[in-house]
């Protein structure tokens, strides 16, 4: 049987095109314009999909700034922070902040005294005075400590540093320090090192009026007293305050190493500081009120 094959449909099958056949109508314009000769479909370049993609800027940019921290409100506007003031400044402004002091006189110190800013539990040290130098005074009294004014400014010192006459000096040295033997006796001597006997003979003829002494105790561990390198000096009041002072301007040529009068110490150590306070050790004696504790070094003085 023989069928009759209209000539678009030959050329299709010879071309492989995409052709409309002659007796159908094309159902779009979109379609018919995609049914394109071989020759139009070779001369089309095919697009690539990198193309299509958005191009990236790959060129070096500045990093951003880190920002800082916020800072809180109430650090904005902090108040500074005052700076430390010594003891001594803060003495010397409270004490400038009272009313001024009526002075009523001038005495001496007949030693190297401390001044305090106030009483010794609640001053500060401030200074030393050295032995013989002119205060005013105000009259004031507070148990042991009388109120003085240095440079417009109250203080305070122990009373029993002070005197009315300004004290003669000590005259230091072997010269001036007698070694001979003692009238009152010279049997406390015994068992006493050369310093310590210095000190007795010394004492003896200088302050006459005084007669008892203690030396040599060897039951006394862990004092000076029973090695016999310590003197006890029998004596209280005024006196036992010039000895003490007297003994310590020449302790040198006695070979003295510490001195304890009226609940107080000095030491050569510390000979910067003048007379220390001592605690209370609950009695007359314990405390050296009736007697002027010195301790020697064995035998480095000279007189």
């Amino acid at each position: 049987m023989k069928v009759a094959i209209p000539g678009a449909a030959v050329a299709l099958l010879a071309t492989g095109s995409a052709v409309a056949f002659t007796d159908q109508a094309p159902s779009t314009t979109t379609e018919a314009s995609t049914a394109s000769s071989p020759l139009q479909l070779q001369r089309e370049t095919p697009t690539s999909r990198d193309a299509l993609r958005p191009s990236l800027n790959l060129s070096p940019t500045a990093a951003p700034k880190p920002k800082a921290p916020p800072v809180a409100k109430h650090l904005k506007k902090q108040a500074p922070i005052p700076k430390p003031t010594s003891a001594k400044t803060r003495a010397a402004e409270s004490a400038k902040a009272l009313p001024p002091a009526t002075i009523t006189g001038s005495k001496y110190t007949t030693t190297d005294v401390n001044v305090w800013s106030a009483p010794e539990t609640a001053g500060t040290l401030l200074t030393v005075l050295k032995k013989g130098t002119k205060v005013s005074v105000t009259g004031k009294v507070d148990g042991l400590w009388a109120q003085v004014v240095r440079d417009g400014v109250v203080r305070w010192v122990k009373a029993q540093y002070l005197s009315a006459t300004k004290p003669v000096a000590t005259v230091s040295g072997s010269g001036g320090i007698s070694q001979a033997a003692c009238k009152s006796g010279s049997s406390v001597e015994s068992g006493l090192t050369a310093d310590a006997i210095r000190v007795h003979r010394a004492v003896c003829a200088k302050f006459p009026s005084v007669t008892s002494y203690g030396g040599l105790r060897a039951g006394d561990s862990g004092s000076e007293h029973s090695s016999g390198r310590a003197l006890d000096i029998m004596v209280s009041g005024s006196l036992g305050q010039e000895i003490a002072d007297w003994l310590r301007a020449n302790r040198k040529a006695l070979g003295i190493s510490e001195l304890i009068w009226a609940q107080q110490i000095w030491t050569v150590q510390r000979s910067s500081e003048g007379w220390r306070g001592m605690e209370d050790r609950g009695g007359t004696t314990a405390n050296h009120y009736d007697h002027v504790h010195v301790s020697v070094y064995g035998s480095s003085g000279t007189a």
